[in-house]
């Protein structure tokens, strides 16, 4: 097996990753990028403005991340997010926006993605999900205890991508070091934070690739395959 590159062209040793961490949104479903931009077509308003506020508006980007971290809920993110919408300029409905149900019902599951992660396991390998949550129940639909060894949401651990401590608690969880894993993720910002903290890291454009990349990096299985469930 030949060695990897990880996403910024350095060597990453084929022989030691043993598990490998996927992102939920943007890798397990079609595009977020595609999902806000349909919000913000449904708004009338520029299709990328909901998600460049997210990206450059300083209030925006706080309600953001004290969602993902688990500090406010759904409701009132998007409240918040609404007025910041309307401060723009948007019109957004006061009473009830739903914004983050709009954005959700953009998200497609991506069936060759999560054929790939049951391959991954049934090859002996240690799979686990990293996921900076957004809404309430954004994994309606996806049984993640029977796809994955290991859970980690950021709402529930109270940390998000790109900390490092993410990535060590999610690693934690899955029963192996930083040096011993790869991260898949659809944002640059996040493959780099988990490059960083140890692990290496594949950014994700499409099934066919990711899996390519997979191949070149991971070591041999840490375990036997994985026994066919019966249902």
């Amino acid at each position: 097996m030949s060695t990897g590159l990880d996403s910024r062209g350095t060597e990453t040793s084929p022989g030691t990753r043993s598990a490998v961490l996927f992102d939920f949104g943007g890798v397990l479903t079609t595009s977020v990028f595609a999902a806000f931009e349909q919000l913000g077509a449904h708004l009338g308003c520029d299709p990328r403005l909901p998600l460049r506020l997210l990206a450059t508006d300083e209030e925006s980007g706080t309600l953001l991340v004290a969602h993902e971290e688990g500090r406010i809920g759904e409701l009132e993110f998007e409240r918040g997010f609404a007025e910041r919408l309307r401060a723009h300029g948007v019109a957004v409905d006061r009473a009830e926006p739903g914004l983050v149900r709009r954005i959700q019902r953009g998200l497609r599951p991506d069936a060759a993605m999560i054929d790939l992660v049951a391959r991954v396991r049934a090859g002996g390998y240690r799979v686990g999900l990293l996921s900076n949550s957004l809404g309430d129940d954004c994994y309606a639909g996806f049984d993640l205890p029977a796809m994955f060894d290991a859970v980690t949401v950021s709402g529930e651990v109270g940390v998000r991508k790109p900390s490092r401590r993410a990535y060590e608690i999610a690693c934690e969880r899955l029963g192996v070091r930083p040096h011993g894993a790869v991260m898949v993720d659809d944002l640059k910002q996040n493959i780099t934070a988990a490059e960083r903290a140890g692990l290496a890291g594949i950014l994700h454009k499409d099934a066919s690739a990711t899996a390519a990349a997979l191949k070149s990096v991971l070591g041999p299985a840490a375990r036997p395959p994985a026994t066919p469930r019966t249902r």
